[in-house]
């Protein structure tokens, strides 16, 4: 969205996650602030994990690592090695990254995400629509503003990228589990929520809006009752849509290579 869960999963996922900040948003609207609040954790244990990282994420690591509300900025190196010095600057925020990617891959299958967590910046320019609040259409020109970021996640390194997570993985488990899952495992979740984007329809024809309140919704209340992240994968184009979900499998390979139903 590595053996890329870091910038693949945030080139890939976040690509849906950045986009987010736009969901079916009109130019001249404000978007409100939403705090999602995680449902309680299901009783789990270490026998429950159904996709364990490989162990040498235990064990690559060059030092100890960083606190997690330190690891800003190790990250973020290591991370410019990889994508460069650009890529990071200009699609990376670079407060809580990690705790923030949870948040945002945490709430991706649902309805609604925090987009006050978000990780990536919003992709640039407006949204438009063909027609009025009654009767509008998705316009392609909305394809557009998604290229750079996919064609960027495109290009990334699945063996350097996993190696990062790897050695990071530790401090993503530890934000999950303070995000209210103690007894969570976020390789696990990060498989269900490629999962859920991997089974994103792919519309035919023009995409149907409207307008009800402040920002445009698909008409199709089966569209409509997607999850956030399906409905972005949805919004950005055929093509689009295709290099995300091809890179999605390319992640969910690499993390989950340990498992053993894998």
């Amino acid at each position: 969205m590595i053996n890329k869960p870091m910038i693949g999963v945030a080139a890939a996922v976040v690509v849906i996650a950045g986009g987010t900040w736009y969901y079916l948003h009109n130019r001249h609207a404000e978007v409100p602030n939403v705090s999602v609040q995680p449902p309680p954790a299901a009783a789990s244990d270490e026998a429950a994990i159904e996709h364990p990282v490989p162990a040498a994420s235990q064990t690559a690591a060059s030092g100890p690592l960083p606190a997690l509300a330190d690891s800003d900025a190790p990250l973020i190196d290591a991370l410019v090695k990889i994508a460069g010095a650009s890529a990071v600057k200009d699609y990376l925020l670079p407060d809580s990254v990690i705790r923030h990617f949870v948040v945002t891959i945490d709430n991706l299958p649902r309805q609604k995400v925090a987009v006050q967590k978000r990780p990536l910046a919003p992709v640039s320019g407006s949204f438009v629509a063909d027609g009025d609040e009654l009767h509008a259409t998705l316009d392609a020109q909305n394809y557009a503003r998604y290229q750079p970021l996919v064609a960027m996640a495109g290009k990334l390194d699945t063996q350097q990228l996993t190696a990062v997570y790897l050695r990071f993985y530790p401090l993503f488990q530890q934000a999950y589990q303070d995000l209210g899952y103690p007894n969570g495992y976020f390789n696990d979740r990060l498989v269900q929520v490629i999962d859920n984007l991997l089974a994103t329809p792919q519309p035919t024809g023009p995409i149907v809006l409207v307008r009800p309140n402040v920002m445009y919704t698909f008409a199709d209340p089966a569209l409509e009752s997607r999850s956030a992240g399906q409905k972005l994968l949805m919004r950005m184009g055929p093509d689009n849509s295709a290099t995300i979900k091809a890179k999605l499998k390319e992640l969910r390979a690499a993390i989950t290579a340990a498992s053993p139903k894998h």
